[in-house]
């Protein structure tokens, strides 16, 4: 079975990673907006994501206002795709263990 990845068991950085994912980099307070998060939870996320080479951080500025923006990284997106196979992994596992082959459906 493919490995979950440990640094992917944050919600707050795997909602950054899953966000990143969809684009080629965003602004730090997009990602604050659209992620639903605070922007000390964010620099956090962002600090462990780089540690990680998750993310490539660049730093400037759009006229006389500092910015930040985040770009995933080759490796950061294939440990996200990684860690989602395993999560599908994981949940075939169970509907394995429990005889169903399908999917259980949402009840409404």
């Amino acid at each position: 079975m493919a490995e979950l990845s440990t640094v992917l068991a944050s919600l707050p950085r795997l909602k950054v990673v899953a966000f990143l994912d969809g684009c080629r980099e965003a602004e730090f307070g997009t990602i604050t907006d659209l992620c639903e998060m605070n922007k000390s939870t964010l620099s956090k996320a962002m600090t462990v994501l780089e540690a990680a080479e998750y993310i490539t951080i660049t730093k400037g500025y759009v006229g006389r206002r500092p910015k930040t923006w985040l770009a995933l990284t080759d490796g950061g997106r294939t440990a996200y795709h990684e860690h989602l196979n395993a999560l599908t992994a994981l949940a075939q596992q169970a509907r394995k263990a429990a005889g169903e082959a399908d999917p259980p459906s949402r009840r409404s």
